[in-house]
């Protein structure tokens, strides 16, 4: 049951409301930004309700490194602003999309830290996409644009699902169960510095100055969330 409600949680709802963000007009720089809020809403979570069983109470230090890996995570993804597509827009529908998948991501963290007991991870992203499957396939039957199927929408089917879902998902399940659920969602900080860092290498992207410091800070900050403290 425990590993369902993760799977509603962390597939069906964190993912599902980004890629529902994304279709609603929201630009890609400003959905990884709302959900970039993600580590400091864990870190106030354990901070007020943890009493180290939870994935540990938050020091100063990793609140410094959170601080600066949110700032970091802004410079990076301000690109996105700069060259976001023309129908890029705000709105009521697609805020509440982000809204609810930081939520969702967020709660599903903490929920498989405090509830979910540790299980083979096969096991684990079968029982949790089968969960998720569950809400998201009507939602699929009911939606009314058809697929026009290509090579690039194949590849990128392919890494949602091969890269993504099974690969990345099922190393956040591992780190979740190993580490302090803070110092482990500080290392979403790193996806976008890392995505610009593939999109330069094969889309020949620039990476500039702010994204360089961006990266620097993201980096610094992360590194000062999962520093073993001194003894």
């Amino acid at each position: 049951m425990h590993l369902g409600v993760t799977g509603l949680l962390m597939h069906a709802g964190y993912l599902g409301g980004v890629w529902a963000a994304v279709k609603a007009g929201m630009g890609s720089g400003l959905a990884a930004l709302i959900v970039g809020v993600q580590p400091i809403l864990t870190a106030i979570w354990l901070s007020l309700f943890s009493q180290g069983g939870a994935g540990g109470r938050v020091t100063k230090r990793q609140w410094m490194g959170l601080l600066l890996g949110f700032v970091g995570l802004v410079l990076v993804v301000s690109r996105k602003f700069d060259h976001g597509a023309p129908g890029d827009s705000v709105n009521s529908v697609n805020l509440a999309f982000a809204l609810g998948a930081l939520l969702c991501i967020t709660a599903g963290t903490l929920y498989q830290k405090r509830f979910v007991a540790p299980c083979d991870v096969r096991t684990a992203n079968t029982v949790q996409l089968a969960a998720a499957l569950i809400v998201t396939l009507p939602l699929a039957l009911l939606e009314p644009d058809s697929m026009s199927w290509n090579p690039e929408l194949v590849g990128a089917m392919a890494w949602s699902v091969l890269g993504l879902t099974l690969g990345g998902s099922s190393l956040l399940y591992l780190l979740i169960q190993r580490g302090a659920a803070a110092s482990v969602v500080s290392l979403m900080y790193l996806v976008p510095p890392a995505t610009a860092m593939i999109a330069w290498m094969l889309f020949a992207e620039p990476l500039t100055p702010v994204t360089l410091a961006g990266m620097l800070l993201t980096a610094s900050g992360v590194s000062l969330v999962i520093r073993p403290s001194s003894a």
